[in-house]
């Protein structure tokens, strides 16, 4: 039960964090973060530890634990990684490629097009993105691929929050395309431009 508790507690400031409602140098108070979510201490530890782990808090001797700096400087390092990385899962995907595959990353691509907030679009891309690349079979790319698209997301709320409109990507459905055509080499070409794009 804890656990569940843990993935709720992370769940909701890892969004908080990302999205800028948490700013950086912000305390998380354990005794408040308890109460808020009536549990006890542990699974609240757990949730900060997680934090820490995806570079989104830090903890300081006799400070405690705070949201962790964006650094601008970062960006180009986790694009860089993202580029490496997904195009290294796209390619060991592409041989796993069911007919339902390229439909769920078909719905995929329709539901982030048709996100009307930015809090939402950034959480469908992520799945969007997870879709075409968990057939790699490779959990350990995957987890270090997650911890990239929390990184990149902070960068995103922090400078084009108010700059975000609804629009139809596509370089997602090129993606799709070039899955439904089994041309890996498109795909991830794509793939390349379209993370480096971020920048």
């Amino acid at each position: 039960m804890n656990a569940t508790i843990a993935d709720t507690i992370y769940q909701a400031l890892s969004e908080q964090i990302v999205t800028g409602r948490l700013e950086a140098g912000e305390k998380l108070r354990q005794d408040h973060i308890a109460r808020e979510f009536d549990t006890s201490h542990v699974p609240v530890r757990e949730a900060l530890l997680r934090l820490e782990a995806h570079g989104l808090a830090r903890s300081e001797p006799r400070r405690g634990t705070r949201v962790s700096a964006l650094n601008p400087a970062e960006i180009r390092e986790v694009i860089e990684m993202r580029v490496a990385l997904e195009i290294l899962a796209l390619t060991h995907a592409f041989p796993r490629f069911s007919d339902r595959d390229v439909r769920a990353a078909d719905d995929a691509r329709i539901a982030c097009d048709e996100a009307d907030s930015m809090a939402d679009w950034e959480r469908l891309n992520r799945a969007f993105h997870r879709v075409i690349l968990t057939p790699c079979e490779m959990p350990r790319l995957l987890a270090s691929i997650d911890d990239l698209h929390i990184a990149s997301a902070r960068h995103l709320f922090a400078n084009w929050q108010h700059q975000w409109r609804p629009r139809a990507d596509q370089d997602h459905a090129a993606i799709v395309e070039a899955m439904g055509n089994r041309d890996a080499t498109a795909a991830c070409e794509i793939l390349r431009r379209h993370l480096r794009r971020v920048r």
